[in-house]
């Protein structure tokens, strides 16, 4: 265990943010979130109010991987938008003053769901957050990126195709064993891969129910948060990430859907959630869904794969659920080839 990672240096913290943020002249206390594999994020309690500090991990890092600097212009961008995230204060790219860059933004007060089903809602409830998580991602691919600054954020050309040789080349500079449903799901994506249908907006790149947080007492979507993979890139990719997800056992560990009965619980059916999208962004369907899907499985075949390789590096933010979760790798190929093929 990195426990540079675990912990944080306060009296560094102090001597920099004090003069820049207000609260940070006397005592505050720290607590790292328990969540998330990426980027070790911590609460700080001030007198001022609470802040939220992200940090790249220490250590050797994949090249592009764990883009504080990224995540701190994004949702800084989007501070004028229909999308909701928490207010940006800072950045950091000053290695010397904490070991790795990091940036401070507000608290959101509210509820982080992590699992979609919601035990404890009732019907209502249930459709109202989800049908706000459709109506949050319609708007997030409706942003004008030419018009709040982000045009330059992601390359042009095949999204699709530019991803998956990105994320082919991060699972082999973290492969740690050779799994052969990832090779074949790599081949087949390849051999599968679309005519770029020309959409190219603002995807978030990791868009789920528990990288949200909502209203305490209602369904509205208060911040998106976890943006370290966003780009100018497809849509579809977000939208087939969302059914991913689902298709996931329920529970702490899956936090999906596969296997229950969604309509008596308000909850929508893929096909359901699919069709609203649509709607929203005035289309009128989507062709190789199956495609998405599978692009979807592999890439998060390959972040766990970077998971687990951290992990054994000893710069994992959570090593014991790093290697655990590294070891589904095989099954989200598996998924990957099943989602293809149908």
């Amino acid at each position: 265990m990195s426990g540079k990672t675990q912990t944080l240096d306060q009296e560094a913290v102090a001597a920099y943010l004090n003069g820049r943020l207000p609260g940070f002249d006397s005592g505050f206390e720290v607590e790292k979130f328990a969540t998330g594999q990426s980027n070790p994020t911590f609460l700080l309690k001030t007198s001022a109010g609470n802040y939220v500090l992200r940090r790249k991990p220490p250590g050797v890092l994949l090249k592009s991987a764990h883009a504080v600097d990224r995540e701190f212009r994004v949702q800084s961008a989007l501070a004028e938008t229909d999308v909701p995230v928490a207010k940006m204060h800072l950045l950091c790219e000053d290695d010397d003053v904490l070991g790795s860059a990091f940036y401070v933004m507000d608290h959101v007060e509210g509820r982080n769901i992590t699992d979609p089903s919601m035990p404890g809602l009732d019907e209502e409830s249930r459709a109202g957050v989800m049908d706000e998580m459709n109506r949050v991602l319609a708007c997030l691919h409706a942003v004008d990126i030419n018009a709040v600054g982000l045009s330059d954020y992601g390359p042009p050309g095949n999204y699709f195709e530019r991803q998956l040789a990105r994320w082919t080349k991060q699972y082999r500079a973290s492969e740690t064993e050779t799994i052969a449903e990832m090779d074949e799901l790599i081949q087949a994506l390849e051999s599968a891969m679309p005519e770029d249908d020309g959409q190219r907006g603002l995807v978030h790149g990791d868009y789920r129910i528990d990288n949200m947080i909502f209203a305490k007492d209602g369904t509205s979507c208060k911040a998106v948060l976890d943006w370290e993979l966003s780009t100018i890139g497809h849509p579809y990719a977000d939208l087939a990430g969302v059914i991913m997800q689902w298709q996931m056992p329920p529970g702490a560990e899956g936090r999906g859907l596969a296997g229950i009965d969604r309509a008596p619980l308000g909850l929508p059916s893929d096909q359901d959630f699919i069709d609203a999208y649509c709607r929203r962004r005035g289309l009128g369907g989507i062709d190789d869904f199956g495609f998405y899907l599978s692009f979807s499985f592999f890439r998060m075949g390959g972040i766990l794969q970077g998971v687990l390789k951290r992990a054994l590096d000893g710069n994992a933010s959570n090593p014991e659920r790093a290697i655990k979760l590294g070891g589904f790798v095989s099954l989200f190929a598996q998924s990957g080839l099943r989602a293809l093929n149908k």
